[in-house]
């Protein structure tokens, strides 16, 4: 690390640096950098536009031409692109740092290389452990990367009220206070949509108080439901939304006044089918936009980021700089920062890639604020880890250690066979299916059926040490040997959740994430195949994205030769507890059915 340029303080405000950047651009003073005979990508004009030079000082375009040699003196330092592509640093609207099994330091390190300049995080997984203490951690993270991460302030923990139990609470008062925090951008994704259409006083204060700080308000309607609940969520303040599955999604939340937000992470694939809206509808694209919502390490290291998201909505038949848009511009002026990122442009922010091919995104250097950041996917800039107290780890707290009896089922009395309620997962999509199933009976237990692809889940209450154990049914994932995947990342309340097919494997996986203060574990057969550990709030490693992404490698390798072949299958794991996507749902109070918001029994 020690060939590596130092990273750079974020640059002065716009307004601090006017006369500079006249005077650059003018002539009267030099710049900092010129990139000489590139192609602008113009993400206003839509045009693409040849022999561009580009002239940056202190961190922020100053001039945007044809000839930018005026800008040049004798320490001036020279790029020539080349004919290549000048292109804006990419933009991420919506996205889980948490979901990538590493810190914001980590994160940034992981994504700079694929284009990524700028990114909104919802840190609602660490306020679900730790609270607003867990947001202002990773808030001042943010501020001191060297790329551009802006926060949304968690809106909904828990999530569900009375549904689910999370280690802490938020309320309109917490949402207050961090409006006035100086990174904090808008409120998060508001997964309560029933409570917004129900006017719950809770839910309307909180998007109260972000409107009255002029910020963005998150949306996530998670539910096919286009009438009179879609006209009320809407009608109560979200102004965008992710959970659309379906183009008729899209279009409705576009023609609301809400930006359709299509996100392509490691395990949701919701781009191809929305991005009909425009490609075959004709739909006017300037309130689509593309993000992530969730990638774990692996996909970050091995596959990319948003230059991943923008190859894949170029393979949907969008045009080149229509994707470039939802990607850079669209979300800079949803957020109110089309004066600071989002273009190629005098006074922004000089964040931009220089591109050999635009179809594949060969990105081959990152400019962020006007350092040389990453160039042939390696990072040229030093970002030293970032030290959190000691007072985010050991939150797995147990209180007993656990028993395969734990994960027993009582039948009902003197059934001989039971008609048990599964949660159906889907592969490529965030959503469940509410299933049913033949189980039978032996020694008054309900047996699992695995040859069938029923298998156990449980969650295992993991903030306040209760032991509470709460056990139903999943398919899916087709485990076909004895064992059983815990994680104490679940989504949202992020108490334990465990699948097995064998109880004992079941109580070995979740003791072991006690003992190593959380993360993702998988048994079989009594023996540990594969570890990640996460000690931060039990959600985030403490090493190096690279080598997070290898032992995340080594678990999909590992869940794979027990019999799960889903694409991404950890992230269908972690989300099944997440009470606020329909149809079916487990948390630590039990069963859930999220077409009715209702806990419901285990057996038909």
């Amino acid at each position: 690390m020690d060939t590596l340029t130092p990273a750079f303080a974020k640059p002065r405000p716009w307004s601090d640096m006017a006369p500079l950047l006249v005077d650059v651009a003018t002539g009267r003073q030099y710049a900092d950098l010129v990139v000489r005979n590139g192609r602008w990508v113009n993400v206003y004009s839509g045009e693409v536009i040849s022999g561009t030079d580009l002239a940056v000082v202190g961190g922020r375009f100053a001039y945007c031409g044809p000839d930018a040699s005026h800008c040049i003196g004798p320490d001036t330092n020279v790029v020539d692109a080349g004919g290549r592509y000048l292109v804006p640093g990419l933009c991420d609207a919506h996205m889980h740092v948490e979901s990538g099994m590493v810190t914001v330091t980590e994160f940034c390190r992981a994504v700079i290389p694929h284009g990524t300049t700028s990114m909104f995080i919802d840190p609602h997984e660490i306020a679900n452990v730790l609270g607003l203490a867990g947001v202002r951690l990773m808030h001042d993270e943010a501020m001191a990367m060297p790329i551009n991460v802006y926060v949304q302030m968690p809106s909904c923990v828990p999530s569900a009220p009375g549904l689910e139990h999370p280690g802490a609470t938020l309320d309109e008062r917490d949402v207050a206070e961090a409006m006035t925090w100086p990174n904090i951008v808008g409120l998060g994704e508001v997964m309560n949509f029933p409570g917004v259409a129900a006017n719950d006083g809770k839910m309307v204060a909180e998007i109260a108080e972000t409107m009255k700080a002029g910020k963005t308000v998150g949306g996530h309607y998670a539910s096919p439901d286009l009438g009179r609940m879609f006209h009320g969520y809407v009608a109560g303040g979200p102004e965008d939304d992710h959970e659309g599955t379906r183009a008729e999604d899209a279009i409705a939340r576009v023609r609301q006044g809400m930006r359709a937000m299509l996100r392509l992470g490691s395990a949701w694939y919701d781009v191809a089918s929305q991005i009909k809206a425009v490609t075959e509808s004709g739909v006017d694209p300037r309130n689509f936009i593309l993000c992530t919502d969730d990638s774990h390490s692996g996909t970050l290291v091995h596959e990319g980021h948003m230059d991943r998201v923008l190859r894949h909505a170029i393979a949907q038949g969008l045009t080149l700089i229509t994707a470039i848009q939802m990607a850079t511009l669209n979300t800079a002026q949803h957020f109110k920062l089309e004066r600071e990122i989002g273009s190629i442009s005098p006074g922004r922010l000089a964040d931009f890639l220089i591109v050999s091919d635009l179809p594949s995104m060969t990105i081959d250097d990152v400019y962020a604020r006007g350092t040389l950041s990453a160039s042939a996917g390696k990072l040229t800039i030093d970002v030293p880890p970032y030290a959190y107290p000691e007072s985010v780890r050991n939150t797995v707290r147990l209180g007993k250690v656990p028993a395969a009896s734990d994960f027993d089922i009582q039948a009902p009395v003197g059934a001989n066979s039971v008609r048990a309620r599964v949660i159906g997962v889907i592969e490529n999509q965030a959503p469940t299916r509410a299933m049913q199933a033949d189980l039978p009976v032996v020694d008054g237990l309900v047996s699992m059926d695995v040859e069938n692809d029923v298998c156990q889940i449980a969650v295992v209450e993991r903030h306040r040490g209760t032991g509470m154990v709460s056990n139903a049914f999943v398919s899916g994932f087709g485990y076909n040997q004895d064992c059983a995947i815990a994680t104490s990342v679940a989504h949202d309340s992020h108490h334990i959740i465990v699948v097995g097919t064998n109880k004992q494997d079941m109580a070995l996986a979740v003791k072991r994430l006690g003992e190593v203060g959380g993360g993702a574990v998988l048994f079989s057969k009594g023996e540990e195949l594969a570890l990640i550990e996460m000690p931060i709030a039990g959600l985030m490693s403490n090493e190096r994205a690279e080598i997070v992404a290898e032992k995340a490698g080594k678990l999909t390798e590992a869940m794979r030769r027990v019999g799960c072949h889903l694409n991404n299958a950890y992230m269908q794991h972690s989300l099944l507890a997440l009470v606020v996507i329909p149809e079916l749902r487990i948390s630590d109070v039990g069963l859930v059915d999220v077409t009715r918001f209702e806990k419901v029994d285990l057996f038909v």
